[in-house]
């Protein structure tokens, strides 16, 4: 029996691209987004490459939290067993803090953190009723200090990444491994805009290297690991006036 992978924020960017990663190491597939016809293409173009895949797809945006458990649940019945959930469902909106709308920033958080916590949540959950499982997060080297511009990105990311921590120390006697992976600058739609994207790599990498991450149950890495698990912590200790210019 193929593993199974659940993936949020499937229909574009870095979800995407694993999740043509994940059918291509045999797994069988659980993809959502708010875009369902965005799904569909990536359905029909995944199953034409890997005819032996199982593919479900739901529509959800993740900050309708009162759906996240339905669909969860759903792919659970119909893939049989849930191997691996990856809360990836992500947005950016980019301005100084006094300047961008109150909503642009609310939204950012709402989706990133608020959804990414509905997501965790139903995960642990499924996994509970089957005994086992394995809980990813989507969160960003932005999280490691507050980026000029990016107020909320980096507040939600990181907030990510903490919550994820206190999830690992809840279930450190439960047989559920948990991963919070930091991506650098992957290229794709939500960072193209971007004036400056140091050690940017492609996303077909970046999928790659998610998957063997994760395939090696780690508890958090930077992605990719080099050069950003030296730059990422070293971000943290930069002075202010040199932060503020990036």
């Amino acid at each position: 029996m193929n593993k199974t992978i659940v993936i949020t924020g499937a229909s574009d960017g870095i979800g995407k691209a694993l999740a043509w990663e994940m059918a291509k190491r045999g797994y069988d597939l659980g993809l959502s987004a708010r875009r369902e016809t965005l799904l569909q293409s990536l359905k029909a173009e995944i199953h034409k490459a890997y005819p032996e895949a199982r593919i479900e797809i739901a529509p959800l945006d993740v900050t309708d939290t009162s759906q996240v458990d339905e669909v969860i649940k759903g792919f659970q019945s119909s893939l049989g067993r849930l191997d691996m959930i990856v809360a990836n469902a992500g947005i950016a909106r980019s301005g100084k803090a006094e300047i961008a709308s109150l909503d642009d920033q609310l939204a950012v958080i709402n989706t990133n953190l608020n959804g990414a916590i509905a997501t965790v949540r139903a995960a642990l959950k499924a996994f509970r009723t089957q005994g086992d499982g394995h809980i990813v997060a989507t969160a960003s080297v932005a999280g490691y200090r507050g980026l000029p511009r990016n107020a909320a990105y980096s507040a939600s990311k990181a907030g990510l990444a903490t919550y994820m921590e206190a999830v690992r120390l809840e279930t450190l006697n439960d047989n559920v491994d948990v991963s919070v992976i930091n991506p650098g600058f992957i290229d794709t739609e939500i960072n193209r805009s971007l004036p400056s994207r140091p050690f940017v790599i492609n996303v077909e990498q970046g999928a790659k290297q998610f998957a063997d991450l994760v395939e090696k149950k780690v508890k958090a890495s930077t992605l990719p690991r080099m050069p950003w698990a030296i730059v990422a912590p070293l971000m943290r200790v930069l002075p202010d006036s040199l932060i503020a210019k990036m």
